[in-house]
């Protein structure tokens, strides 16, 4: 129930193997990580490895964010906005031109923005910008919709833009807030995130947990809006060929979200939710561990087939694949 605290452990303990990597028949490696499940009531059905112990979900918290940011005041009503500030975009052209909509809109430019230059996450869209003769900006960076979200929330909160990124800033006060309502959780720690954001450790059953309320919540609801928007506009929330993008165009009704470091959180309403981690941070694992795990909740989809295994190639022909364990 939501108002519930739930204590987590200090320290993460690492995870039991996961997926195995197969070369030409032979095993030739393991990724270790750690999975939960969640049936429709919260209740958990399944687990690996270490699942009440806090992690960084990095990424996976921009739903809980992008909750927070509208509770404070953010003056998004489009779906596909508030879809880009809860994204980890890949950088294509519509991704871009949206960060700048917004940003104009509030009379600032990407130069406001803290998030670092970089090229697209998206492989199509930085080979783009290359070809063109481009290099890093700091509005191509996958974090620049929760930026500019973040930056229009100050602006129609009246806080002050300066520092909107630092831990003790208001906005930053009233987004953990957010976040750890959902999660029922205290964060076990405050970490610098790449795009220089605060990031909040919590467990993957605290994971899980936020994102079953956020699907479960009544309609018009603040946390049922974030949900609603990921899903109608999955690929703004990665890019044409992300993983959760595909998965959310695959399973109707699921809301999904990568994080990096191999972490991934979905819910599907009355079915149940799950987070995981592979502890290397191997994206290749994530997803043949996932398809695995919503098995666990009667989950069946032509997509899930797709990310059943991860290619393995050698000489540029299919040798092999990882695959999961569990």
């Amino acid at each position: 129930m939501i108002g519930t605290v739930h204590i987590v452990a200090d320290t993460y303990a690492g995870g039991v193997p996961l997926a195995e990597v197969v070369r030409s028949g032979f095993v030739e490696g393991l990724h270790r990580g750690s999975v939960v499940v969640l049936d429709g009531t919260g209740a958990v059905v399944d687990a690996a490895g270490d699942v009440s112990a806090p992690i960084f979900p990095r990424s996976s918290n921009k739903p809980m964010q992008a909750v927070g940011m509208i509770r404070a005041g953010l003056p998004l009503t489009d779906p596909a906005d508030l879809a880009l500030v809860a994204a980890s975009h890949a950088g294509e052209e519509f991704h871009l031109a949206r960060v700048a909509r917004l940003l104009a809109d509030a009379g600032l430019d990407q130069e406001a923005l803290h998030c670092p230059p970089d090229l697209p996450v998206g492989e199509q869209a930085r080979e783009a910008v290359l070809r063109a003769g481009g290099g890093p900006t700091r509005i191509q960076m996958n974090c620049s919709g929760k930026h500019a979200g973040m930056l229009l929330t100050c602006r129609s909160a009246r806080w002050p833009v300066e520092g909107y990124w630092r831990p003790e800033h208001p906005l930053q006060q009233r987004l953990r807030d957010a976040v750890e309502e959902l999660t029922g959780e205290q964060a076990a720690a405050v970490g610098v995130d790449g795009c220089g954001a605060p990031v909040l450790a919590l467990s993957l059953t605290g994971l899980a947990r936020a994102y079953l309320r956020l699907v479960s919540a009544e309609t018009g609801t603040v946390e049922r809006t974030v949900a609603d928007a990921m899903r109608a506009y999955p690929q703004i929330v990665g890019g044409t060929e992300a993983d959760d993008t595909r998965l959310m165009r695959g399973v109707p009704g699921l809301l999904a979200k990568v994080g990096a470091e191999g972490v991934i959180a979905a819910a599907l309403p009355g079915v149940g939710a799950l987070a995981l981690k592979i502890d290397d941070g191997a994206g290749r694992a994530r997803m043949p561990v996932l398809s695995a795990a919503l098995r666990r909740l009667g989950v069946e989809a032509p997509v899930l087939t797709e990310f059943t295994e991860t290619p393995l190639f050698g000489g540029g022909l299919p040798v092999g694949a990882t695959r999961p364990l569990w």
